[in-house]
């Protein structure tokens, strides 16, 4: 197993179960959980009978009696085909509960560089840190930049349970919290007879346990290869150089720490080692030397869902400060204007 290393990681989480579930932490929590969920059935149920709810919640963590509900499967096809598992309400306060207490932990040992669900962080800061990136390679454009870009196959569904509770416990020493993770982290599964593989789209702690899971083989990249130029967001990481040899002698590297530390795969055919100049396709956007453009299907999945929407001002703003973020001129005039 992969060691974040470093001396501030002797740092431990000084928080015990005790500490976390308490009364006020839970309504604290379910606090924020309501936020612009008002007005959902099954939230308004649950609201109907807060403090028996929260407090038959609290007494089966204090217990040890707390067991993890079940999901509701749907499907959704945005960017493209995902099954999201939702859990019960009582379950997502208890995720809110733990996300709370644990993410400035576990926050404050991710690299810089890691932009996926962090707070001030986020697909915006990504791109233009790429952008920074690629000019500071290229000399301002004045040399070769290559992309070495590459996607892990299947992320969310092949998280190995096993490694992930053995990652936290470099970091929790409690053994209740440790045990409630697990209870969490086990109460999903990708497979259909129960391996303990997994985590689910759509859980709040899913979000945390990824960067978590994945800060190994970021620490690996920036300690023990010693990358520069790496940026990650989710399952998407790139690297840029001016010396392609040295970024394809990277990648059997990548793919040994990925198989044998986290027993994950890249995927096959999202392998890519290209120029700047000749456009890099990265969370959303084609990135040339001087400009970037919106990816293709992302302005037409855009286009299709804002046509019968124009009179919805807030869906039409959003889109438009998406677009701001790149050379996107005609496209907003297309918008604003309504001429698609």
């Amino acid at each position: 197993m992969a060691l974040w290393g470093g001396p501030d990681d002797m740092k431990r989480f000084i928080h015990t179960y005790d500490n976390i579930i308490t009364i006020e932490k839970l309504l604290k929590a379910w606090q924020e959980f309501l936020c612009d969920k008002k007005g959902r059935i099954d939230v308004n149920l649950f609201q109907a009978k807060l403090m028996d709810n929260v407090l038959d919640l609290f007494y089966d963590l204090k217990n040890k009696t707390y067991k993890h509900g079940h999901y509701t499967a749907f499907n959704i096809s945005d960017p493209k085909p995902r099954q999201i598992h939702k859990a019960t309400i009582r379950d997502r306060l208890l995720h809110h509960l733990i996300y709370q207490e644990l993410y400035e932990y576990f926050d404050n040992k991710f690299i810089y560089d890691s932009y996926s669900c962090r707070v001030n962080k986020g697909t915006h800061k990504a791109i233009d840190r790429f952008r920074k990136f690629a000019y500071q390679v290229s000399k301002n454009h004045t040399r070769t930049a290559w992309v070495l870009k590459c996607d892990i196959k299947k992320f969310f569904a092949n998280i190995d349970h096993k490694i992930l509770k053995t990652i936290l416990s470099k970091g929790v020493f409690d053994n209740d919290i440790l045990w409630l993770l697990g209870e969490v982290i086990d109460s999903f599964s990708s497979k259909p007879n129960f391996t303990e593989v997994g985590l689910p789209l759509g859980n709040l702690t899913s979000q945390l346990l990824v960067n978590i899971f994945m800060n190994e083989f970021d620490q690996f990249m920036k300690r023990k290869l010693k990358v520069k130029y790496y940026i990650r967001y989710a399952d998407d990481f790139v690297i840029l150089s001016d010396d392609t040899n040295y970024l394809k002698e990277l990648l059997p590297k990548i793919s040994n720490f990925l198989e044998e530390e986290l027993n994950l795969q890249l995927h096959p055919s999202k392998v890519f080692l290209k120029t700047i100049a000749s456009g890099v396709d990265f969370l959303g956007w084609v990135h040339f030397p001087h400009h970037r453009v919106l990816r293709t299907s992302t302005k037409r999945r855009m286009i299709k869902k804002l046509k019968g929407n124009y009179n919805n001002a807030q869906v039409l703003q959003s889109y438009l400060g998406l677009i701001s973020h790149g050379n996107t001129h005609k496209l907003k005039n297309g918008l604003v204007d309504n001429h698609f």
